[in-house]
């Protein structure tokens, strides 16, 4: 949703959910893991509303993951992915999983493009998701970063078969498919859909070779 027009985001949902949008993606920032501040648990409840069957995935990027679970959960998002680089209790983002669960969501694991994926690889049968970062967090708009494409293999070929990965980052038409071969089953777009004169089209266009998924 960071794509979005933030003044009609209501109507913004409702319309790329009918474009054919499986989910929809809440970009949560801090200002302090990342420099911009963006959406509360309250717009996630107005979401909520308005959309009261669609998947809220939720992607934490704040420093501090564990104060946003209980918040989050209760505002109605049905999955939460916090970051590697995150501080967690005991050091361990396993810990974070275990309140999101106990929450009652579904819980992700996160990484950025300039992590080496050795610091996410013990953690990849904890987590329902593992997402890939093939942007720098914190700004929409940004262009895929072909280089993590390695990265998604790696933890692809590492994780077990009934966890997900994801992609979110400069996610275009242009480059769904070597998502896909790398490894991605759930990919995250934002200007390529908010921004495209054809929202199905574009929806169509980057689901191609991707099957759809519900966190």
């Amino acid at each position: 949703m960071l794509g979005a027009d933030f003044s009609q985001l209501g109507a913004e949902a409702l319309d790329v959910m009918q474009a054919g949008c499986d989910l929809l993606h809440l970009d949560v920032m801090d200002g302090h893991f990342v420099p911009n501040l963006t959406m509360g648990p309250d717009l996630v409840a107005g979401l909520r509303r308005t959309c009261p069957e669609v998947c809220l995935d939720a992607h934490l990027m704040v420093q501090h993951p564990e104060a946003f679970v209980e918040p989050f959960v209760k505002a109605g998002a049905d999955h939460l992915t916090i970051h590697v680089e995150a501080e967690h209790p005991q050091a361990d983002p396993r810990a974070t999983a275990e309140l999101i669960r106990k929450a009652g969501a579904t819980a992700g694991l996160a990484i950025n493009p300039g992590t080496g994926v050795e610091k996410i690889l013990p953690y990849v049968a904890d987590f329902e998701l593992l997402l890939v970062m093939s942007v720098q967090p914190g700004f929409a708009g940004q262009s895929f970063r072909s280089e993590v494409l390695a990265k998604t293999e790696a933890l692809s070929a590492a994780a077990p078969s009934n966890v997900r990965v994801q992609m979110d980052g400069g996610v275009a038409p242009a480059n769904a498919e070597a998502c896909r071969e790398a490894g991605c089953d759930v990919l995250v777009a934002a200007s390529a859909i908010f921004k495209a004169e054809d929202r199905r089209s574009a929806v169509e266009a980057i689901r191609g070779p991707v099957s759809k998924a519900d966190p």
